[in-house]
């Protein structure tokens, strides 16, 4: 099977974002282990140091093994295995949290031998004050059996303070996994359009096929009959058969068009590039349209009679006509048309200026979209398919010109091609 190199490069693409993406969620867990870590340790320490004050004030001696038990990420019971005073603890809490900067909230509470409970003590918030009887939790302490003086501490918010803290770690996972939907959906449609495009390659393809075949039998037909003796000597005959033919041609000009704006469109299209004479080329586009359109005045300018480029014959023609026959199909009823060609530091420019009504500046920037046709007033129906000027673009952009389009000041548009010096031989 066939691997195409657009399905290579979405392939590279999406292992790229999703290895970063596998980087940054290990990273974020990582960042997660570090933080609960620094935060059980600053716990502990706190926790240590408040015990060592308890024994200094009893005047015992501190137990061989760790008094603090960690129940959980946000649960402590620490066994003092002494009397102790209540306040004194508090006091102890905060100043001991203080000095390691532990910034959460905490609850604390102690076991009464008398009443064999836990006895609720107080939440503290980060700030160091106590906070309402709604924040309480007090079903929350339960008896540690064995043990007869100890106190529990909990921090309700432990798990809040992980999140907070790692927030630009999930500020830069959540953009990479956005920018990994955004890529995968990307992909999507582009495969999809590109099936949409290689089902409309086909369908253009053999549509003009199913055309052209019938098209030519019409052609040979019809130039066939009209040279008859008996077509020629009835007028009416004769001027039905032309009609047929002109309307052929004009129809066979179409599906070429199509043909070469699909071409192009999908890149297919290869230009046979060649050293081509231009003012040869513009006195060919002259001369033709100049017998197609007898009632229109076309002139041409050029400063040499020799200006060599490289360019692709036939399509150069084809888009030049079209600029001319536009101008004059859609021009005023005693159309004007001038092609002069301008010597420039950069290369050469082209231009086309005609004397017709102009185009409304609403539809100036879209006349060389695809299908796109300029509304006028003084036609019944629009004319085209509105890939003429399309196709135009188009083949400038492969020959790596610039195409350019603007209202005269008085009346009619300029149509300006920009041929670089790159594409002079």
């Amino acid at each position: 099977m066939k691997v195409s190199k657009l399905n290579i490069i979405v392939f590279i693409g999406l292992i790229a974002i999703t290895g970063v993406l596998t980087m940054q969620l290990v990273m974020l867990k990582e960042a997660f282990m570090f933080e609960r870590k620094e935060f059980a340790e600053k716990i502990h320490f706190a926790l240590q140091d408040v015990v060592d004050k308890i024994y200094s004030d009893n005047k015992s001696e501190l137990p061989a093994t760790s008094p603090i038990k960690k129940v959980s990420d946000d649960y402590y019971v620490v066994n003092v295995d002494d009397v102790f005073e209540a306040d004194i603890l508090e006091y102890y809490l905060k100043s001991e949290f203080e000095k390691v900067k532990l910034e959460l909230d905490y609850e604390y509470a102690i076991y009464d031998c008398a009443s064999d409970e836990m006895v609720y003590g107080n939440y503290i918030n980060a700030g160091g004050e106590s906070k309402d009887e709604n924040a309480r939790c007090e079903k929350c302490f339960t008896k540690k059996e064995g043990l007869i003086y100890y106190f529990a501490v909990r921090f309700p918010q432990l798990r809040y303070n992980y999140i907070a803290s790692l927030q630009q770690y999930w500020i830069y996972t959540g953009v990479l996994f956005l920018v990994l939907v955004i890529y995968v959906y990307s992909v999507f449609m582009l495969l999809k359009q590109k099936k949409y495009s290689e089902l409309q390659k086909d369908f253009i393809n053999n549509m003009t096929h199913e055309f052209k075949t019938p098209l030519s039998s019409i052609l040979i037909a019809s130039n066939y009959a009209v040279k008859q003796e008996e077509i020629e000597n009835n007028p009416k005959l004769n001027k039905y058969l032309k009609i047929i033919i002109e309307q052929s041609n004009k129809l066979n000009q179409h599906i070429e068009r199509i043909l070469n704006v699909a071409k192009a469109d999908t890149r297919l299209m290869q230009l046979d590039k060649q050293e081509i004479n231009l003012t040869e080329t513009l006195e060919l586009v002259k001369e033709n349209a100049a017998m197609k359109y007898p009632h229109a005045a076309i002139s041409l300018n050029t400063p040499d009679n020799n200006i060599p480029i490289l360019a692709d014959a036939f399509h150069l023609y084809n888009i030049t006509y079209n600029i001319v026959e536009n101008a004059v199909k859609y021009g005023s009823n005693s159309p004007q048309v001038a092609i002069a060609v301008i010597k420039k530091e950069k290369g050469l420019e082209v231009l086309f200026t005609d004397n017709g009504p102009g185009i409304p500046p609403a539809h100036i920037d879209y006349v060389f979209d695809r299908f796109y046709r300029v509304p006028r007033e003084n036609k019944k129906e629009v004319e085209g398919f509105g890939i003429g000027l399309f196709y135009v673009k188009k083949i400038c952009e492969l020959h790596g010109w610039k195409i350019s389009i603007k209202n005269n000041p008085d009346a009619g548009i300029t149509i300006s091609i920009t041929i670089p010096k790159s594409s002079l031989a």
